[in-house]
């Protein structure tokens, strides 16, 4: 089992930055890749970023990235999310995620066995 608490999130003006990190307790946080995901007001939930446990497969959404930075330290069981030139239409409520997921995979919700309960995230002037 792996408990994982977001923290991060907030207001911010767009072209501001925001970092978020997910901290996880319970067991083996190093066997498991991290997902980010987020949803927006009225949205469906989409996949923003991935890591692989050993941090060599990364993936970003195509609108993040060059924006987003996602990086993890398994010595300190977190992962972090920071994000740049925030724009408005990235506020959503952002989620990490964790399982055994492999990159192909990496963008699919249902394939990921533990989830955060969210921070919100809200980009506006």
């Amino acid at each position: 089992q792996v408990q994982l608490v977001e923290s991060g999130g907030g207001l911010v003006q767009p072209g501001g930055s925001l970092r978020l990190s997910c901290a996880a307790s319970g067991s083996n946080f190093d066997w498991y890749a991290i997902g980010w995901f987020r949803q927006a007001p009225g949205k469906e939930r989409e996949a923003v970023s991935y890591i692989s446990s050993r941090s060599d497969k990364i993936y970003y959404l195509d609108s993040v990235k060059d924006r987003f930075i996602i990086s993890r330290d398994n010595s300190k069981d977190t992962a972090t999310l920071e994000m740049n030139s925030l724009k408005p239409e990235d506020t959503a409520v952002y989620y990490c995620a964790a399982g055994p997921v492999g990159h192909i995979s990496w963008s699919v919700e249902q394939v990921y066995n533990y989830w955060g309960r969210g921070t919100q995230v809200t980009v506006s002037s």
